[in-house]
């Protein structure tokens, strides 16, 4: 390996290439906006009231809904990102492939 420190590494250069970090971000608002509205409907009652007949240890309906919330936004954020950077490879592919 060479000592050159203006060379990118390749992983860097490649996450660049196909947008990844702006993949994530986009990813991130959208799956915090899935989770806030859904938590909004179940918290607010916005679809009527729900029928409690559970009983939630440790803590009350709210923060369980609120942590499967969180999840909620954790995952769908990194399926958008995924399902964006792949977008954007194969268009990538396709660009190669023409030229």
């Amino acid at each position: 390996m060479s000592d050159d420190d203006t060379s990118k590494p390749p992983m860097l250069v490649l996450l660049e290439s196909l947008a990844f970090y702006r993949n994530v971000r986009v990813g991130l608002v959208a799956g915090a906006g899935l989770a806030v509205t859904l938590y909004l409907v179940r918290a607010l009652e916005l679809l009527g009231p729900v029928i409690d007949t559970r009983e939630y240890p440790l803590f009350g309906p709210e923060v369980w809904y609120a942590l499967l919330a969180f999840v909620l936004a954790a995952t769908f954020g990194l399926l958008v990102a995924i399902a964006l950077t792949i977008a954007e490879a194969a268009r990538g592919a396709r660009a190669v492939s023409r030229e």
